[in-house]
C-alpha cells in the first residue's frame, strides 16, 4: 500500500499553512512553520508566480495532505462527488469527513489523523458492533463508533478521556469519552466543516482534465 514516509512539517511549510499532522506539536512553539514560515528547499525562500494552475494545485494538495490521501484515492473521490447530486465541492469534503479515521480525530480520540489511521489499522475501533481497520471507511447517518472494550485501557484512550473537551466536537457528531463510543447523528453540511479548504478550486482544477 503506498503512503507518505517524508517529514510531516515540510508539508505544512510546503502549504504555508498549519496542517496539523503532528497532533499537540502543532500548537506549540517548536512548531517548525513557527520557525520558518516559508517552503523548505534551498529556494523555498524565492518569490514564485502566483499562477490560476499554481493556485488550484496548491489548494488541492493541501486538502489531501490534511485528510492523508494520496492522488490516486483523492481523484476517485472526486469522481464520486462529480456524480452525486448537489455541488461537487461540497460533496468531496463530504466524502473527506466522513472517512472513520477523520471522524476518530475529530471526536478527540486521537491528536492526529495519523494517528487515528493507527489505531483503526490496528482493529481497536467497532462500527455498529463490527470490527473495521479500513481507515477509508465511510460512515453513515446514526452510525455507532465505539473503542473495543479490551482496549479501553491503552494509552491514546487513556489520554483522550483525560482530555476530553479540550477541543471541540463538530456539531453533526456527538463523542462520549467515558464509554469511548461516537454517535453519527447526521452527515455534515459545509456549513460545519471548517477546514480552511477552498474546494471550487479543486473541482476548477479536476475539471479541467
Amino acid at each position: 500500500m503506498a503512503r507518505y514516509t517524508g517529514a510531516d512539517c515540510k508539508r505544512c511549510r510546503r502549504e504555508k499553512t498549519k496542517l496539523f499532522l503532528k497532533g499537540s506539536k502543532c500548537d506549540g512553539p517548536k512548531c517548525p512553520i513557527e520557525i520558518r514560515p516559508y517552503p523548505p528547499g534551498m529556494h523555498g525562500r524565492a518569490r514564485t508566480k502566483e499562477s490560476e494552475y499554481l493556485l488550484q494545485m496548491r489548494e488541492k494538495q493541501k486538502a489531501a495532505r490534511m485528510y492523508g490521501v494520496l492522488e490516486k484515492q483523492f481523484r476517485g473521490y472526486y469522481e464520486e462527488a462529480h456524480r452525486s447530486t448537489g455541488k461537487t465541492g461540497e460533496n468531496l469534503l463530504r466524502i473527506l469527513e466522513t472517512r472513520l479515521d477523520n471522524v476518530v480525530y475529530r471526536a478527540g480520540f486521537a491528536k492526529s489523523r495519523d494517528m487515528a489511521r493507527q489505531l483503526v489499522r490496528h482493529g481497536h475501533l467497532l462500527v455498529n458492533g463490527v470490527k473495521v481497520d479500513i481507515p477509508s471507511y465511510r460512515v453513515r447517518e446514526k452510525d455507532i463508533i465505539e473503542v473495543r472494550q479490551r482496549s479501553h485501557e491503552m494509552t491514546p484512550f487513556v489520554v483522550a478521556r483525560a482530555e476530553a473537551g479540550e477541543r471541540t466536537v463538530p456539531a453533526w457528531l456527538e463523542a462520549i469519552p467515558t464509554q469511548m463510543r461516537i454517535l453519527v447523528h447526521s452527515l455534515p453540511a459545509r456549513q460545519v466543516i471548517d477546514t480552511p479548504v477552498q474546494e471550487q478550486l479543486i473541482v476548477e482544477l479536476y475539471s479541467k482534465n
